[in-house]
């Protein structure tokens, strides 16, 4: 038996293809909303980082009803940083819409959404979006497509997928790239059509796995998950078998469904449903829940291991304490362990030292976003150079690998492909589109693109768009890979960064600071033109004197300091410096500040 009323998707995608947007439309076109009901734009993106980013960061759910069924909808982050809540959502459905730009074509995080769907043995239905802009290209992107399913090893049925031609941001859809219809209707059918039913196995023992958690002021916990057969009752006695293989008996105090951006309160649901409980003390993701008389578990949900790792640290600066109010080693313990329970591609080790922590992550993304979220929520840390985990494959040291996409003008090509063949970059394709635009895939050692995007910029004057993913561990590059190329300027006094001062030491580098910021020894205020670290005084002021001055009236005007954002200012970090990240300011400092014993250290390190 299988249930004809009910069909679970995913909505996959490369970052910026228009998976919200287009979720937007179903639930706007399936009469979900009242006629007269407020919706905002990206609705499903709730997250205060997600809206100022134009990014899902967190798996969303949402339902509508079409003619007698009900579809499950599940919008995924799009960036490969984020791909632990991709794999734990593909676990959810029976299919997936694939969304595909109609310009940009296949992109790194395309890739990386695809394997993930075919692994899971999920139909596919291919959406060709934003199909309204200029420059489209969309016989050329769907035969891009077709090559990608061939090449992560497609089987005959997932190969025979439906093509749409949409433009989510007008609500339009069709078969053909030429006209469009005036709604959405045609996604609704195809995915009744093409997108297998859940099975009935609502007469068997009840299983159900947690994916996601939730938080509830008042329920506490709330854990999500699809029920993969039985039935469960709101108020039901459970069995909640840990990860650890224990077991704890619970009682569902509420169970909800979902529709629309509102979960309803159910007091039953069956195999296929996707529903959310609250009660289940301690609940963890991959835990699963059955009945008290047969706990039997599901098998664990995999996650790839993370590639990159930071030390997150207590604030010990000079400035230490005077912005946060959570600054203690137990306070961001505390917070990290939380983050642990919900973010499962996420490592947190103890290390010799009681103030610090190594922090492991699946990209420079994925951890500013947690540090960015602690510095919101009113924490004081410091954190250490982002550092690629090597792990040993089959006896081998291997490091990750990154597949960079590149899109440059033709002008900037040969810059930007000596620039990665330097970063130990090796070129695997290259198509010219003919408009003067070049896109140029490379395997780049993930160490290699750190800080690399800043230079990159530069190189292609703004003009150029990079995107990267995980690919895979290969043996360890022996070589030097990157590292910045320019020193700092190190400020040798504590107080107020004066305009006098730093008009002295324009020609000396570009600064990181405005005048009037207070300023500490041993703290980052610009960079050096050189190779060299260079000690400055930032806050001497202007001797003043009762001779009067011939060009008094002569103005001068200063270049406009560089303000490094969080993210910029992890890439560009050195070994021997922290990022000191409070709820104001991201500044940049010394791991000695004290511009004596740092000149005695580097002495010592030149004669061993």
């Amino acid at each position: 038996m299988i249930r004809e009323d009910l069909r679970n998707i995913a909505i996959i995608a490369h970052v910026d293809h228009g998976k919200t947007t287009l979720v937007d439309e179903l639930l706007k076109q399936s009469g979900t909303f009242r006629q007269n009901e407020q919706m905002d734009e990206r609705a499903m993106d709730k997250n205060d980082l997600e809206k100022e980013r134009g990014i899902t960061i967190l798996a969303k759910n949402t339902a509508v009803h079409y003619n007698d069924a009900k579809i499950n909808i599940l919008d995924t982050p799009g960036h490969a940083d984020f791909g632990g809540e991709v794999e734990r959502i593909l676990k959810m459905v029976d299919g997936v819409l694939l969304v595909v730009d109609a310009y940009e074509g296949c992109m790194p995080q395309t890739r990386f959404v695809l394997k993930k769907a075919l692994e899971q043995n999920l139909t596919p239905v291919v959406v060709v979006n934003k199909i309204d802009r200029d420059m489209t290209r969309p016989k050329e992107v769907v035969d891009e497509v077709l090559d990608l399913f061939i090449e992560l090893g497609a089987n005959e049925e997932q190969l025979d997928f439906p093509v749409l031609y949409t433009s989510a941001i007008k609500g339009t859809a069709s078969t053909s790239h030429e006209n469009q219809d005036h709604d959405m209707t045609l996604v609704f059918d195809k995915i009744m059509d093409h997108v297998p039913a859940p099975l009935d196995t609502s007469d068997e023992s009840l299983q159900c796995q947690v994916t996601m958690l939730e938080y509830d002021d008042y329920l506490g916990r709330i854990a999500v998950g699809r029920v993969s057969r039985g039935i469960i009752e709101n108020g039901q006695r459970v069995a909640l078998v840990k990860r650890d293989g224990g077991v704890k008996k619970c009682r569902i105090s509420k169970m909800y469904g979902y529709l629309g951006l509102q979960k309803q309160e159910i007091s039953q649901a069956a195999a296929g449903d996707v529903i959310a409980l609250a009660g289940l003390e301690d609940v963890n993701v991959g835990e699963t829940v059955c009945p008290e008389d047969n706990p039997e578990p599901l098998p664990a949900i995999r996650i790839d291991e993370p590639t990159l790792q930071m030390t997150f640290l207590v604030n010990n600066s000079p400035f230490a304490g005077r912005e946060g109010a959570h600054v203690t080693s137990r306070k961001i313990e505390e917070r990290l362990l939380t983050q642990l329970e919900t973010d499962v591609s996420l490592r947190v080790e103890q290390t010799d030292s009681p103030d610090a922590w190594t922090v492991s992550g699946r990209g420079e993304l994925h951890l500013s976003i947690l540090i960015e979220n602690m510095r919101r929520e009113g924490y004081e840390l410091q954190v250490s150079k982002p550092e690629v985990i090597i792990k040993e494959v089959d006896g081998v040291l291997s490091e990750p690998m990154e597949r960079a996409q590149v899109d440059v003008p033709e002008d900037y090509t040969g810059g930007v492909m000596e620039s990665l063949g330097a970063r130990k970059g090796e070129m695997v394709d290259m198509v010219n589109h003919g408009n003067g635009e070049v896109r140029i895939e490379f395997l780049v050692p993930s160490r290699g693109l750190i800080g690399y995007t800043t230079e990159f910029m530069a190189q292609t004057k703004g003009f150029g768009i990079m995107n990267h993913a995980f690919d895979s561990f290969q043996p360890v590059i022996k070589e030097q890979v990157g590292g910045r190329r320019q020193g700092v300027l190190v400020s040798m006094e504590t107080g107020k960064a004066t305009w006098y001062s730093m008009m002295q030491l324009e020609d000396r580098g570009t600064m990181f600071v405005e005048p009037n910021t207070e300023v500490y020894e041993g703290m980052v205020v610009g960079e050096h033109t050189r190779e060299n670290d260079l000690s400055v005084n930032i806050t001497k002021e202007k001797h003043v004197t009762n001779i009067r001055s011939a060009n008094k009236e002569q103005t001068q005007s200063m270049k406009q300091p560089r303000l490094l954002t969080l993210e910029e200012a992890l890439e560009y970090i050195n070994d021997d410096e922290y990022c000191e990240i409070t709820p104001e300011n991201v500044r940049l400092r010394k791991k000695i500040l004290t511009t004596s014993m740092r000149e005695r250290e580097e002495k010592r390190k030149k004669k061993s």
